[in-house]
């Protein structure tokens, strides 16, 4: 069913609605808690304990709290904090070996009374492994045991009998998001360091540079300055661009000559005059660092189909168009 302005919302879509305010506000009080800064030195503390690890972060939960462990752990992972999930029930038979003293413990409780959790804090406590926690209460098993532990605040379940994890999942999963981010930040975490652990699907051709799909070698049409128009033309021929790079004799890019060009000489009847005379000087480039997403953005801003790619002004190829929709950049 469609709901429209000028039809009342159903009895799901009003449930819905009131979940969606009953997490906001969650949120909103999550938000508060570092305002006020009940939460911030906690979270800088937590976050310092992770970056000066030489391990990885261990994260371990019960029931929706595990699960919400396990997407933190994975989003850890993929933004340069090395880091995996142990399940407790797991733990207590056998995969305590996984951690060592050089990891970070992170668990999850809402309440902090987790019974399956104790195998896991007792190991920390004996081995000095540092602990982090995230719930609800400072005062639990879990948040006096621990070396730090980020508490958050008490709010309404948006279950309308207040106990399905569902206010309090959000801010779990919220709170795992913003170390992970901060991790990212403090550790100058890159687009090119993020595409090593994303190489496929959509998500890795977003992050694919123009070094990865450039022409390179004598696949790059180009000729010096003092060459003619009729050498220039035999170039573009030769390549499949519609485009020539005019170099120096230090191989650095002074100009372009494109097939356009070529059609007004021939009009004039000037094809055996120099190159130099009729190219476009100080042409667009891209740097192969550069995504490829980014280059992309240059061509259709300035309809164009092609770039020349220069380290500093040194042309090292060509990318078109063609070759980054093929890629499945769009």
């Amino acid at each position: 069913m469609v709901v429209t302005d000028n039809k009342p919302a159903t009895e799901a879509t009003t449930s819905a609605l009131r979940t969606l305010a009953i997490e906001v506000k969650a949120l909103e009080s999550l938000t508060g808690a570092f305002d006020d800064g009940a939460l911030s030195a906690q979270f800088d503390a937590a976050a310092d304990i992770i970056v000066k690890s030489t391990g990885r972060v261990i994260v371990t939960g019960m029931g929706k709290s595990g699960l919400i462990g396990r997407k933190i752990s994975a989003t850890f992972a993929s933004t340069g904090t090395p880091s995996f999930f142990i399940h407790p029930g797991e733990a207590s038979h056998g995969d305590l070996g996984m951690v060592t003293t050089d990891d970070v413990v992170i668990a999850l409780s809402w309440s902090g009374e987790t019974a399956e959790l104790s195998d896991i804090l007792t190991f920390c406590r004996r081995f000095d492994v540092p602990l982090i926690a995230i719930t609800s209460r400072l005062d639990s098993a879990l948040g006096k045991r621990s070396t730090v532990c980020l508490t958050l605040p008490r709010v309404q379940e948006a279950c309308p009998n207040d106990l399905a994890p569902t206010s309090s999942t959000i801010m779990m999963l919220a709170i795992g998001d913003a170390l992970a981010v901060a991790l990212i930040e403090l550790r100058g975490f890159s687009a090119a360091d993020f595409r090593i652990f994303h190489p496929g699907g959509k998500l890795g051709a977003q992050l694919m540079t123009v070094q990865d799909m450039m022409a390179t070698g004598d696949d790059v049409p180009r000729v010096s300055g003092n060459a003619t128009i009729l050498d220039a033309t035999i170039e573009m021929t030769r390549k499949r661009f519609g485009i020539t790079a005019v170099v120096d004799d230090a191989g650095l890019l002074i100009g372009a000559f494109t097939d356009g060009d070529l059609r007004r000489n021939v009009a004039a009847g000037t094809v055996e005059e120099c190159v130099n005379t009729q190219m476009t000087l100080h042409p667009l480039y891209a740097n192969p660092q550069m995504l490829a997403s980014e280059a992309l953005a240059i061509m259709n801003k300035h309809t164009i189909s092609q770039l020349f790619v220069c380290d500093g002004m040194t042309l090292c190829g060509i990318i078109h168009l063609h070759d980054i929709l093929r890629a499945g950049v769009v």
